[in-house]
């Protein structure tokens, strides 16, 4: 089998215009993998962590010339002669190396640059498609599969946009069309569509970090109303539901949740949730509670957790122990999948095998800072995770997620299904 042979590292731009890391790896028959990895702005405390500079004289504190450094060192000097198709191993080797609990040392970029492009380069020394190999290279028993729901930020609020809402993302989600190119093709549609009611009520049309518009609505209720219409206005009423990413701990503040200046008890906040939802048809709702607010989040999915899947994002940070904990309290039905804030591959693949196993949906999620690296696209169809969260259908680092999987969609042909609405089932079984 191929060894790996090298790993050359650099610093890149991620889509916000600030430094990440981008690694190319060459194994000794000659196999190549590159690999950008992405870069967040709404992070939880516990993610892994993201190695910067802090020389402010450069990309004001944020570029990533440590971490490219030790890529281009420490780790490449670990890894050489590896066998590139034993992904556990590698990054178990780097997680070793590095020493730390959240990869603080050598830097959660680093590490995740090298093992993302050694997947890469295994896959095309087995000249197998990379959601094939990585199904392959971690053992995943399945005869089937299946394409994700994409849920399409369409409206943009928190630290993602100055429109001056409090909830980060608006979503739209095609849970009633026969494929994911029919499903895509809904989301666009309404997406044109949604584009065209703001510019006639004089609303900016720009858009923030993940392609979602930024309108200065007054309330989050006419966000979800004018969704509403433009979903019925395309034509897809009853086929397209909206969901939500609250990033609510941005808006906790001593104790309280201030939402639209109002300060409101976990209690309360789960009412107006609960009325948005019923309303409006909602469903799923992503990081409605803080983080550190494990009783509340235990609380609401009891009283929720029947109709709507609650995704736990900064909660659980894609790490297996906070997931686990998750799982026994009961807080939660879903878990929010993101590469970097974990740092490998293969701690990645256990947390979302883990949450599968009991019964939690997973959505796989790009970030806000994100490349032309569509990685994440086949890791949904490895894993069969049923969910895809990856921007608007605008701006091309977004776009390449969507059009690998129409990709994908294509090559399996009658082998794949579609996710569709099946996705959004709830441990209880209930839409």
């Amino acid at each position: 089998m191929a060894k790996i042979e090298t790993v050359r590292a650099q610093e890149i731009l991620d889509s916000r215009g600030f430094p990440t890391v981008g690694a190319e790896v060459v194994l000794s028959d000659g196999s190549t993998g590159y690999a950008g990895v992405p870069s967040g702005a709404s992070t939880g405390e516990h993610e892994a962590v993201e190695l910067r500079d802090g020389d402010k004289a450069r990309y004001f504190g944020k570029g990533v010339l440590k971490a490219v450094a030790n890529a281009n060192g420490e780790l490449a000097k670990a890894v050489k002669g590896h066998e590139a198709s034993d992904l556990s191993g590698l990054d178990a080797k780097m997680i070793a190396l590095d020493g730390t609990p959240n990869k603080g040392r050598l830097g959660a970029n680093a590490i995740l640059a090298v093992s993302m492009a050694t997947a890469r380069a295994a896959a095309a020394s087995a000249k197998t498609p990379l959601y094939a190999f990585l199904r392959q290279a971690y053992g995943i028993k399945s005869d089937t599969w299946l394409l994700p729901t994409p849920m399409l930020n369409v409206v943009n609020g928190g630290k993602h946009a100055d429109s001056g809402l409090d909830v980060q993302e608006f979503m739209i989600v095609p849970t009633e069309l026969a494929t994911f190119a029919d499903g895509l093709r809904a989301g666009a549609e309404v997406y044109q569509v949604l584009k065209k009611k703001l510019a006639a009520l004089k609303m900016t049309t720009a858009v923030g970090d993940e392609g979602g518009f930024a309108p200065r609505l007054k309330t989050h209720l006419e966000v979800l109303e004018i969704l509403v219409a433009s979903i019925k206005e395309a034509g897809y009423e009853g086929k397209v539901r909206l969901a939500l990413d609250c990033a609510a701990s941005e808006y906790y503040k001593d104790g309280k949740y201030v939402l639209e200046g109002k300060p409101l008890t976990s209690a309360e906040i789960a009412e107006v949730y609960a009325g948005w939802a019923s309303k409006h048809g909602i469903v799923s709702i992503e990081d409605p509670l803080d983080e550190n607010d494990w009783s509340g989040w235990q609380a609401m999915t009891a009283k929720l957790g029947d109709r709507l899947r609650l995704i736990g994002d900064d909660l659980f940070v894609t790490n297996p122990e906070f997931l686990a904990r998750g799982i026994k309290e009961k807080s939660a039905n879903a878990i929010l999948i993101k590469l970097n804030q974990i740092g490998t591959i293969t701690e990645t693949v256990k947390a979302v095998t883990d949450a599968q196993k009991a019964g939690f949906s997973t959505v796989i999620s790009h970030r806000s800072g994100e490349t032309e690296d569509a990685f994440i696209a086949d890791l949904a169809v490895a894993l069969n995770a049923g969910a895809i969260k990856t921007g608007a259908p605008c701006r091309s680092e977004r776009l390449a997620k969507y059009n690998r999987l129409l990709q994908i969609e294509a090559a399996l042909g009658a082998k794949a299904s579609y996710a569709c609405g099946s996705a959004f089932n709830t441990p209880a079984g209930a839409r």
